[in-house]
């Protein structure tokens, strides 16, 4: 009996038969066995084996798992030798392509040459933000070398040097109790200057100037932190040229104790403004003073400076001659830059030779603008008067209060005339004056007689700021501001200011050197009245510039004046202000924020025009 037998298919479905499952399927299709026998007489006889065919399927199959295998622990080998290779290759290969990026970016960045920015004037917001590095570890360690620069003795964070050097109680502008300095640095030659400058332009440590401190317009505030360079211990007379009228001198140097010096030898110095003021600070704010009239303010009488640059390059403007064309007026350039282009640490000035006589009158008038009708005709007339300053009513009545000097004076506007020259033209200067006086309104002329007369006229002028500041209530600020004008509309100012500041109701009162169209107002406020304060300013300041005059005569910019400039000269002629601010000082670290702004102000903090 013959039958056929076939492989069921599904076998040649399983992927691989385990050892068991193959020792399963044979004995249930066994024939042998003893418990079989009764099935195998009903069971066909098996088939003859077929021929060999090659190796079987599990065969296969197993030989094919065991090659895999190999291969994949052999690759396993491989990768094991060639992953620390490789590692230390891309790590190499890294490396590299990081140092010649950074090479190229290097030369592209300061090496290659690039178009230069075509643009003549820089306007607000366009050029780059200055960054300052103010980390407290970053400051100690600078701390450590201006140590090492100057001397453990000459670098101060005594709390008291610190407030000291970041505001006054004169100062117009109101501080921010964290607008203070990290340290006062006092060095004592150009050379220290220039180390704690290098130092503070490699650090990105802002730096601000400080000399006498007699400012008031927020000039040595400092904005962004930083150091303080104070300039009073580099106080020295270098050198007088006594045959060509000539000194040389320190920053630190007071003009009160320059005098006193030159005298001995017949001369003196002509620009006069406050007292403690000093000559470091005199060239940052090209100041003038009572002498002004006659003799110029302090730009005609700075023939040369040596300055400190904002990387520590030293420079000299020019030499000692009276006059020179050799190129740029870098001399001027820097009076009156108030610091934000360089550290101006020696000064050779002009001297004159004192008059051979000298007098001062005092003429009173019945109101402030009779007063100033007779500024007008003297000067109208070209009477060569020394100096002349009006103080209002206000202002003698706080003179007469102060009590410093022994007469009582008329509580009503008042002209301090001072003359200078032989004694025959000083005579003649006195006769013009009276009688310019008499037909300008004048109620009395008093003139001295000797000199001890001239000191006692001549004190109460020089009280004027102290007598105001004497009249101060319990948390009043005093605010002291002056505008300059065409001497024909001076009249028109003063009265018309005179008349906005009694409806403020605010104790106030006006001084000036109307000579050459110059006065100040002072007021006095509370925190309450700080905004009735700056309006009265804002509206000076406004009538000036409508009478094509300056919103500040000699007091300088800082940071009250700074957003009246663009009223007075045009936003071109600022916006070329912060160019040369940013050819000097790029990285904007020498008194940053003041005469230009460099930053966009905020919303509201710029007042209407």
């Amino acid at each position: 009996m013959t039958a056929t037998v076939n492989r069921p298919a599904c076998l040649l479905l399983l992927p691989r038969l385990s050892s068991v499952s193959r020792a399963t399927t044979t004995a249930h299709f066994s024939t042998t066995g003893p418990r079989n026998k009764f099935l195998n007489r009903f069971e066909p006889a098996p088939l003859p084996k077929p021929p060999p065919e090659g190796p079987s399927f599990s065969g296969q199959l197993t030989g094919s798992i065991t090659r895999r295998l190999a291969r994949e622990k052999a690759d396993l080998e491989r990768l094991a030798r060639v992953r620390p290779e490789s590692s230390l290759a891309r790590a190499f290969s890294l490396t590299f392509m990081l140092f010649f990026v950074g090479s190229v970016s290097w030369y592209l960045g300061f090496k290659y040459p690039r178009e230069p920015d075509p643009d003549s004037t820089l306007p607000l917001g366009t050029g780059r933000q200055p960054k300052y590095n103010m980390n407290p570890a970053h400051l100690e360690a600078a701390w450590a070398d201006f140590v090492a620069i100057v001397g453990r003795d000459n670098v101060s964070t005594v709390e008291d040097d610190i407030k000291a050097h970041a505001t006054s109680d004169w100062s117009s502008h109101q501080s921010d109790p964290a607008h203070k300095p990290f340290c006062v640095v006092y060095p004592s030659t150009t050379e220290q200057v220039a180390a704690v400058m290098k130092n503070c332009h490699t650090r990105h440590i802002p730096v601000v100037g400080y000399s006498g401190g007699t400012s008031l317009e927020g000039h040595y505030t400092p904005t962004h932190g930083g150091i303080c360079i104070d300039f009073s211990r580099m106080d020295k007379v270098i050198a007088l040229h006594k045959e060509d009228l000539d000194v040389v001198v320190q920053p630190g140097v007071g003009w009160e104790n320059l005098n006193e010096q030159l005298a001995e030898h017949n001369l003196f110095f002509p620009p006069d403004p406050g007292p403690g003021a000093q000559i470091g600070g005199m060239i940052g704010t090209g100041c003038s003073g009572t002498n002004a009239y006659r003799y110029g303010t302090m730009r005609e009488w700075v023939l040369s400076l040596t300055v400190v640059l904002a990387d520590g390059t030293v420079i000299k403007t020019r030499q000692r001659p009276r006059k020179s064309s050799a190129g740029y007026d870098l001399t001027r350039l820097f009076i009156g830059s108030e610091g934000t282009l360089g550290l101006v640490t020696e000064a050779t000035l002009k001297l004159c030779v004192k008059p051979a006589a000298a007098s001062v009158a005092v003429a009173s008038f019945p109101t402030i603008r009779h007063a100033a009708d007779c500024v007008a005709r003297v000067v109208g007339d070209g009477v060569t008067v020394a100096a002349v300053e009006i103080l209002d009513d206000d202002q003698m009545r706080f003179i007469n209060a102060l009590g410093n000097t022994t007469r009582k004076w008329r509580e009503a506007p008042t002209i301090f005339f001072k003359f200078s020259g032989t004694a025959a033209g000083v005579k003649e200067q006195i006769d013009l004056v009276r009688t310019m006086s008499r037909r300008a309104g004048g109620q009395s002329f008093d003139f001295a007689r000797d000199e001890t007369e001239q000191t006692e006229l001549w004190s109460a002028r020089k009280d004027a700021l102290w007598a105001t500041m004497g009249q101060r209530r319990e948390g009043d600020h005093v605010w002291t501001g002056d505008v300059a004008v065409p001497v024909s509309r001076l009249p028109d100012i003063i009265e018309e200011t005179k008349r906005d500041l009694k409806r403020s109701g605010l104790t106030s009162s006006i001084v000036g050197h109307v000579g050459d169209g110059n006065f100040h107002i002072i007021l006095l406020y509370n925190n309450v009245e700080r905004e009735l304060a700056e309006d009265c300013v804002h509206r000076m300041v406004k009538r000036a510039v409508e009478m094509e005059g300056t919103v500040t005569g000699e007091h300088g910019v800082g940071l009250v004046k700074r957003d009246y400039l663009p009223h007075e000269l045009g936003t071109t002629t600022v916006d070329a202000m912060r160019r040369i601010k940013a050819a000097f000082d790029p990285l904007c670290l020498l008194n940053c924020d003041k005469v230009v702004r460099v930053h966009k102000p905020a919303r509201g903090e710029i007042k209407e025009w």
